[in-house]
């Protein structure tokens, strides 16, 4: 005779957004009350109260303009406490077992790239142990720890001591996915300030429509592309796994957007959202010497200075000399410049020019690389709506230009109507249903 089924073990994340006031806090205690109260086993991990960490971040800018890394990675990580901490108090006011638990307490580990880490490893024993217990766990998001006899995360050498690491912007995101692959939770679900996946910003684009399903390899090229509502690393963590992650709004019970292997990809509109991001800077050399070694040159000093290239063009050289042409971060746009000014100077290129008023626009779906017709709507659409192309960039699922930032509005608006985004897709319906 059969016993009784395991209760089902369900991971959930929520934002800062969700938890931005005292009030929504008690709002996203409850809804986890209903879902225990369901039957399900809970983790929950927590984003940092509203902009706690663009607080601290400021705090500390006005402390020193070059604050320590380890010091920085210690004071963003109390966001996070501060948010678990309180969610289990209101959890405990609603009479549901509950406890909190940072990273480095839930047995995540990471390496030792203060504001950037990666995950090492997760080692779920306490949370088990907790469940166990019957309590839901509330984690501390974006967070974990490095060190005991590994490397330092200063990098001077080996240390027995353990320090405090965060994952950077999104973490959370990618702190419940590791939680979910690694307890083998039945589902991951991430509740943000919106219902799901859109074909374009709803924010920006009006007509944007949300999608019912979303492969792993497309939401990979939007989160890369700028598309804000999954952290890249979160996704590529879902993907390795096997992790289906369903995206949710805090604030209604709606339907949300699945995260999968999407079966029916062949079927669909090859085109299945836009993307875009302001926060990029064009950099061009000038007449560089048209020799084996200069790439090398240009890009190793960049790697170096932790500063990460995109988009590249290189001219067809004429005379010797070519100019190449490449993206950074606009934010990192000064850093860049520093580092390559005396490269300009020692390779004798011409010179140096950059243009930070500029964005990419991409437009992303599986199989558009081998689709054509595509790239030639794509360039005809921005032509049409006096859209000048500066750099273009493909890849199996996805086509980018960069434009002119002062465009970008127009771009997003004439490209979700040329690629008829806001038209249902027939095979959604059957792609929304969902595991009883």
């Amino acid at each position: 005779m059969r016993g009784p089924m395991p209760a089902p073990l369900v991971v959930q994340k929520f934002g800062g957004s969700s938890l931005a006031t005292a009030e929504r806090i008690r709002h996203v205690a409850e809804r986890i009350s209903r879902a225990r109260g369901d039957g399900a086993d809970l983790v929950v991990v927590a984003s940092a109260l509203g902009d706690t960490t663009d607080d601290l971040l400021r705090l500390a800018g006005d402390i020193t303009q070059d604050p320590d890394p380890r010091e920085l990675d210690l004071l963003l990580a109390t966001g996070e406490h501060q948010s678990a901490t309180l969610v289990s108090m209101a959890l405990h006011a609603l009479g549901v077992k509950a406890i909190s638990l940072t990273g480095a307490q839930a047995g995540i580990t990471t390496d030792g790239r203060y504001g950037k880490a990666r995950i090492a490893n997760v080692e779920p024993r306490r949370v088990r142990a907790e469940l166990d217990r019957g309590n839901v766990v509330i984690v501390a998001g974006f967070q974990g720890q490095s060190g005991g006899l590994g490397t330092e995360g200063a990098g001077n050498g080996t240390s027995e001591w353990v320090e405090t690491t965060t994952l950077g912007r999104g973490g959370s995101d990618t702190t419940a996915v590791a939680l979910a692959a690694a307890l083998r939770a039945d589902r991951c679900q991430i509740f943000t300030d919106v219902r799901g996946i859109y074909t374009a910003d709803p924010r920006l684009v009006g007509s944007a429509r949300q999608l019912g399903t979303i492969g792993y390899e497309e939401m990979l090229e939007l989160a890369q592309q700028g598309a804000q509502v999954m952290q890249v690393r979160a996704v590529e963590l879902g993907w390795v796994n096997g992790v289906e992650i369903e995206v949710l709004s805090s604030f209604e019970d709606a339907p949300g957007t699945l995260i999968r292997e999407d079966p029916l990809v062949e079927q669909r509109n090859k085109v299945r959202g836009l993307a875009h991001d302001r926060n990029v800077a064009k950099v061009t050399l000038l007449a560089v010497p048209d020799r084996p070694g200069v790439a090398r040159a240009v890009f190793e000093p960049l790697a170096e200075a932790a500063i990460n290239v995109d988009m590249i063009v290189q001219n067809v050289g004429h005379d010797g000399a070519t100019d190449l042409s490449f993206t950074v971060p606009r934010a990192e746009l000064r850093r860049a410049e520093t580092v390559l000014n005396p490269i300009v100077a020692e390779l004798g290129a011409r010179g140096l020019t950059t243009d930070p008023d500029v964005a990419k626009v991409s437009i992303v779906g599986a199989g558009l690389h081998n689709a054509p017709g595509y790239a030639a709507r794509m360039f005809g659409t921005l032509a049409d709506a006096s859209v000048n192309i500066e750099m273009i960039s493909t890849s199996e699922v996805r086509i980018t230009c960069v434009i002119e930032e002062a465009r970008l509005e127009a771009a997003r608006e004439a490209l979700h109507g040329a690629f008829e985004l806001a038209r249902p897709d027939p095979v959604d319906a059957a792609a929304t249903a969902r595991p009883a």
